[in-house]
């Protein structure tokens, strides 16, 4: 199987542990890539709109994108992580997320996302965590993803691993490792389930695109969902 995980630091700090504890289980059956921000996406996203007027192609930044973009497509499982910044994901995280604005379900999501599984990783010294986490889950959901992990840590204490008293390192560890165990056990050979919710999302998108094509066959969009055939009766689960 494939895994992608995506790093909204380039620190080796709790998160980083965290994440190495979730993968320990998948080592050694999964090619793992992995992604570092911002080295590995290091621009802002200046709203241009290229990529969804004219194509993702035309994005000033589509050296990194693309090759990101292709790896998650590929990928069994997604695993993003971020530690919480003042109750966000990093600075980083949301500049790559804005990148991909291009494949959210009103414009033009990609068939193979409403079958994947993704797992978010986040920890923060008090409250935070969830809040930073629910910021990726929002985009994962609009990319078409259904089954998602979440893994939210309160160190309480201090921000560095060395100095959490042990009995706070087993209750993190015990507990990214039952995230781990759950979606190890997966069988990645069959399709994510879509639920109704993403559903729902898919299809009050699908009669914005089938008045814009109408009104303009041109319109890159509308164009896409057609040619998928989603303006019709397919649909990208199965």
């Amino acid at each position: 199987m494939n895994i992608t995980v995506i790093n909204g630091t380039e620190k080796y700090g709790v998160t980083y542990r965290l994440k190495e504890m979730f993968l320990t289980a998948f080592k050694d059956n999964a090619n793992i890539t992995e992604y570092y921000l911002p080295k590995d996406c290091p621009n802002f996203c200046n709203g241009c709109i290229s990529c969804i007027t004219k194509g993702e192609n035309t994005c000033k930044d589509t050296e990194y994108i693309g090759k990101i973009d292709k790896s998650l497509l590929d990928a069994d499982l997604i695993v993003m992580t971020s530690p919480a910044y003042v109750f966000h994901s990093t600075g980083a995280m949301k500049a790559f997320l804005d990148h991909f604005a291009y494949r959210w379900l009103p414009h033009r999501p990609a068939s193979e996302m409403f079958e994947k599984r993704a797992v978010i990783i986040t920890q923060c010294l008090g409250a935070g965590a969830k809040s930073a986490a629910k910021d990726i889950k929002h985009s994962l959901s609009w990319w078409g993803v259904s089954k998602i992990g979440i893994f939210t840590g309160a160190l309480m204490s201090d921000t560095v691993w060395e100095k959490l008293s042990e009995k706070k390192r087993v209750e993190l560890t015990e507990k990214v490792k039952k995230l781990s165990y759950k979606f190890a056990r997966i069988d990645y050979t069959k399709p994510a389930h879509t639920n109704l919710i993403i559903k729902l999302k898919f299809s009050a998108c699908r009669f914005m695109q089938r008045a814009l094509h109408k009104n303009d066959p041109e319109y890159l969009d509308g164009k896409y969902w057609a040619e998928q055939g989603w303006l019709g009766k397919t649909r990208p689960w199965k």
